[in-house]
Parts: C-alpha cells; structure tokens; sequence
C-alpha cells in the first residue's frame, strides 16, 4: 500500500472483490488498489504461476477481440503478491517488500468536526470543511490546520464520478459548485447538512461566496461533463480518451466496483506415475520443448529434480506432449461443457484419489444417495466429487452495471463484459487464485425437463418471464446480444438455491461457504445439471461435511422442495410479475430473500434467473413445478 502502512489481503479477495480499480476505506483515508503495473512481483518467490490451459484459452480470444490483449502475447496466469516477512533477511538488504501499491484516492477530504451554523425548519444546519490532499498538514496528513489554527481531523469525501465501462476520477467542487464560470472562486468550501433525513435535497456543497450544489442536483445525467478516461489505478488515463458521460458515484456503494471473473474447474489427465508428476509440475515444465530443456528445467529446480529422479528426459518429454493432447483435446470443448462430459460421464471413479489429484469422483448408485422417490425423479444421476480445484481469474471490473451472466456452457456474454475497464496498461498476465473443496454434482433427465416444458402451465409460465426479460432487455444498449434463459435453467437454478439453504444446516459449514455451477446447455445434445460445492485457498474445503450428507441427500432435496410451497413473503411473492418491472427485479418470478436469495457469493447468477414456481407448486402456480409431488 502506498505510504508507510501496509495492509493485509487475501489473494481470494484480491481476485473477488478488492482487485484492481477497487476503492478500500482505511482509518484515515481511501486507496485505490492499484492495476498491474503497481503489482511488486519483481522477485520470482514472491508469486507463482498457475497452470490452467482451458482458463487461458477462453481468456486471450475474449481479451484479444476486445483489444485488451495484443497479437503474439502470451497470456499466463499468477497468483498475487505473497508478503513473506521470512525473505526479508539479512541476506536480501534493500529489497523492496512484494506487494500491490495503492494510492491515494479520493483527493478531496471533509473535516469530522461539524460546526454549526442555524437552525431551519428542517433541523439544525451543519458545515464541515472541504480540503484538498495537497492542503493537509504534511506531518502525516491526517489533519488539516484552519485559518484560525485549530486543527482539524478528516475523512475521505464519499463522492467521486465515474462511467460504466470503470473509469474512475475526483470531482472537481471549485467548478462543479460554480458552473460556466470563467476562472476559480477560490474561496472555501462546505459540506452542509439539514436535519437527519438523509436526503440528497438536504446535502449540499456550499462555497463561501454563496454557490451551492445539492447532491440531489449532481446526480443528474451528464452534470459532470464527458469522461475523461481517468484511471487512478494505472499510470496513464485511457488512450484515446472515453466517450462515456460521467455519473455520480458514492464511493462505498455497492454499485462501486464489479469484477470480471473467469472460473473453472481443473480437469484430470494424468494415466500413471510419471504422467501424475509432469502435471503436477507442468507450471515449472510448459516452456519444454525438447529434452535439452527438459535437463535445464531439472538443473534449475531441486524440487522439480527431485520429484523426477529415476525418470528420463526422453520420459518426461513423452509425458508432456500427452498431457498437452488432452489439454487441447478438453480446450476444444467450452469449460462448462467439457466439466459436464466428464463429471456425467457414468464411470464408477473419475480422476485419480490421490493427494494431489484435481478431480476425484465417483458416481453413486440410487440407493447410495436416498434417491428411490418418485418426487426426485428429474434428478437421474448423482455424483461425489471428493475433491475438485478450482481456478478463478480476474479480468477486468465494471462500474454502475455488473456484466451479463453467463448461462449456458459458453462465454459469449464476456464480450460484451471485457468492455469493462483494463487491469493494466499492456496486458500479459492475469491474476488468479486455486482453491481446493468437495462438490456434489447432480445430472437432470433431458428427457423429463423435456416432457416437463412442454406441459401448457410451463408454457405460460414461461412467457410470463419472457415478457420480464424482455422489457429488461430493451433497456440495455447491447440488447442483440443477450438471450432468453431456458425455463430448464430457471428450474435449475432455484432448485440449487433451495437445496443450498438445506444442506447448509446439515453439512457443518456455513450457507455462504457453498457455492453453485449451473449446466443448462443444449447444442448438439441437451446437459442438464449443477455442481453444490465448497472452496477455500487451503485444505478446510475437504473437511467431508458436504459429503456427509450424500446418504441422506433425497430427504434433504424433498425438505427443500417443501420449503418453497409457502414463502413467508406470500401472497406478494408468489404472485410477482416481472412485466411489471424495468429493472432486474423483472429476470425472475417467485423469488424473495425469504425463499430463494442467497449470498451473492454462492450465486452464480448474482441472484437472477429465479422462479420457485418452476421447482415447486406454490399457492398461485400449483401446475408448473418441475418436482411435482
């Protein structure tokens, strides 16, 4: 972080939700995270690469037709700095620390004392001083010393502007509070609050020579002129400038910051031994070419000599031209679908039960996982997933509007997502983060969803969303590009919401520690499916608490389909329209925090694309549930 203090992130959220362009309040002041040229990776043990070829396929061709990424760039993936306070011995003096450099943002600051100054007939009238960084006392720059002498603490402002596609940049209040003036006022500025509602009407910035500006006022469209193209995060402003207008912002809002994030799950491809081992080093081995190389990635790397001793190069050349033929063979195939062939593939054991396998599975029996009720019937298979890995990689961040969600097995949505802002000024790699856990992975019937869609109160069900969706979708400036879910996806996706909020009081770990992959892909053949799992940066993902619950897991679904018949929100939630709405209140149907909202980091949809309607009969659909009982 910028300046004499440092502070501590985890590299998951640093992919998730602190990631480049991201403002972070700290006692004093606020930071912007800075963009990878302000990532301090220079020494090599302070990062690793992560090898996940599937990711980094979709990456550069979604990177490359947007522009972010240049022709013959390799793009690779990292993970964050690790500040490892072990390294900085006596033998490294003057290394400077890895880390990521933050700087100083907003530049504006209020004081925290309050003076008052009248009281009217909406309350008592307080103003407190607007600073600039640069006018702060330079002895720590917390304090700001009046024309009187007093000296006075101070916050970050909570306002800046800002555009959707993230560019990010200080308000200017000597001109904004002055509109069309020729030169500067210059004289002092106020942050004036009336009473205690709240209300942007009664906030106002107010200049000694009289001028105000409400902040009701300043939200107003195009106020603040086009966008420059400023990126506080990044050397340089945005080339070529930004056509967008900027918007008022409010710097802890929600509404701040999205990230892009890539996910996948880590396929198998190891066949024996010395296959285990190049891949489970294949980091420290991709540049290997011939078997000259293989000796100098050996001579160089103890860990990667030990590992192989007894082994050929000749050996280890073979294994890796494999292993790269099945990873083209699995990058052929879009991420989520290559995950479903495999994981709904029928065979007893899936990858390898070893420590260090990505993927072990196995696919149980009926009897196995309590599923001999007509009731579950769309369910047709039901997988263990003993362990999983799991590869997130951060690509960009938008502002105002997140990006479309993905819903089908490919990632055409991420072109119009990519045109968010960048994370550095000349591209080459991406961070990212692997995480370890245990999943349940259940395949739907394409059969019964089929039969189940075509039955009429679906159909009218379905158009009802339709006409939602669409009144949403007219609202949006890439329009053509977005798709209508099927209703399959609607079904499954609250089905894997309800069943989250069961398992989570059975399985020992807490609702917002599962998350969910949904599979609802029709091409040349229909996949039907979604993935409960659990996930963390170290081994407490395998602790066997969701797996525990597999013997009991039909009960556990029919508990669940129970729980939506009848929503403490109903009758409102039950018969909600979403034609009756323009915002993204208008992508689902029966759904409220009562019965079907989750935490926003077990969704894979931030929550959209939900109808409990078309999972369980509720008290205004009874007929187009898809467990029907």
């Amino acid at each position: 972080m910028s300046g004499s203090k440092r502070v501590t992130l985890r590299a998951s959220q640093i992919v998730t939700a602190f990631g480049p362009g991201s403002m972070v309040d700290l006692p004093t002041r606020s930071v912007v995270i800075g963009g990878l040229d302000l990532w301090h990776m220079r020494e090599r043990d302070s990062w690793r690469p992560i090898h996940e070829p599937r990711a980094v396929q979709v990456l550069e061709a979604l990177l490359r037709a947007t522009g972010r990424l240049g022709d013959g760039i390799a793009l690779s993936l990292r993970t964050p700095p690790v500040d490892d306070e072990g390294q900085q011995g006596p033998g490294r003096p003057g290394r400077q620390p890895p880390g990521i450099e933050a700087r100083i943002f907003p530049t504006w600051f209020v004081a925290r004392d309050a003076e008052p100054v009248a009281a009217s007939d909406a309350g008592q009238i307080r103003r407190r001083r607007l600073v600039r960084w640069r006018d702060l006392d330079p002895r720590g720059r917390t304090d700001f010393i009046d024309d009187d002498g007093r000296r006075l603490g101070v916050t970050p402002i909570r306002f800046v502007a800002g555009c959707k596609k993230g560019h990010l940049q200080d308000i200017d209040w000597g001109y904004a509070v002055h509109p069309g003036a020729t030169g500067r006022c210059g004289q002092p500025l106020w942050l004036e609050e009336r009473g205690t509602s709240g209300d942007p009407r009664s906030t106002r910035i107010v200049c000694a020579c009289g001028a105000a500006l409400s902040l009701h006022d300043a939200q107003a469209t195009g106020r603040f002129g086009d966008c420059r193209g400023r990126r506080p995060w990044l050397p340089t402003p945005e080339p070529g400038g930004c056509s967008e207008k900027l918007r008022f912002l409010t710097r802890t809002a929600t509404n701040g910051y999205f990230p892009q994030v890539l996910t996948v799950i880590s396929l198998p491809a190891a066949e024996d031994e010395l296959t285990r081992l190049v891949e489970q080093h294949m980091d420290a081995l991709g540049w290997v070419e011939c078997e000259r190389d293989s000796a100098a990635a050996r001579k160089s790397n103890p860990a990667l000599r030990a590992a192989l001793e007894g082994w050929s190069d000749a050996d280890v050349l073979a294994r890796i031209g494999q292993l790269r033929h099945a990873q083209y063979q699995a990058i052929e195939k879009a991420p989520k679908v290559a995950e479903f062939d495999l994981l709904a593939s029928g065979l007893d054991e899936i990858g390898s039960d070893t420590a260090d396998a990505k993927l072990h599975a196995r696919t149980l029996a009926r009897a196995d996982w309590d599923g001999d009720r007509p009731r579950l019937a769309p369910i047709a298979s039901v997988v263990a997933v003993h362990r999983l890995r799991e590869v997130s990689c951060l690509y960009g961040f938008t502002r105002f509007e997140a990006a479309p969600t993905a819903i089908d097995g490919d990632l055409e949505e991420l072109t119009i997502a990519v045109e968010g802002a960048a994370l550095a000024t000349d591209l080459e790699w991406l961070p990212a983060v692997e995480q370890l856990g245990e999943g349940v992975f259940l395949r739907f019937d394409p059969a019964v969803l089929a039969a189940w869609a075509a039955r009429p109160a679906v159909t009218v069900r379905g158009e009802a969303l339709h006409r939602g969706w669409s009144r949403w979708r007219d609202g949006q400036p890439y329009a053509d590009r977005l798709r209508f879910p099927r209703l399959g996806y609607y079904a499954i996706h609250g089905f894997s919401h309800a069943l989250m909020n069961e398992i989570a009081l059975e399985c020992g770990y807490p609702a917002t520690a599962l998350k969910e992959r949904l599979y609802a892909i029709v091409d040349d053949q229909p996949r039907f499916g979604l993935m409960i799992y659990t996930a963390s940066t170290g081994a407490q993902g395998t602790l066997g608490g969701l797996l525990a619950v597999l013997p009991r897991l039909g009960a556990i679904a029919e508990r669940a389909l129970d729980a939506l018949a009848l929503c403490s929100g109903d009758p409102i939630c039950a018969e909600h329209d979403p034609d009756d709405h323009a915002d993204e209140r208008s992508l689902s149907g029966a759904a409220c925090h009562s019965c079907l909202l989750v935490a926003e980091t077990s969704c894979e949809a931030r929550n959209l694309y939900l109808d409990r309607a078309l999972v369980s009969a509720t008290i205004s659909t009874p007929g187009a549930a898809l467990f029907a009982g």
